[in-house]
């Protein structure tokens, strides 16, 4: 997948689509696993401070790595 957008040059609508498009829900939570990664939370909650331009797509990242 190409990298994510910048939050400098793109709108919040073109992040919150990337993150749709990177973490798509399966519908199969025992063959998928993002529930898990990000500890119970859809990923536009996970990542809802890239998506408002508050924080990049690595910092948000990285809280889930831990």
């Amino acid at each position: 997948m190409n990298n994510p957008p910048d939050i400098l040059s793109s709108t919040a609508e073109e992040r919150r689509e990337y993150v749709k498009k990177r973490f798509p829900c399966l519908s199969d939570c025992d063959m998928c696993g993002l529930c898990k990664v990000f500890h119970g939370k859809d990923p536009e909650m996970a990542f809802d401070e890239y998506i408002k331009g508050n924080r990049s797509f690595t910092e948000c990242s990285d809280e889930y790595k831990k």
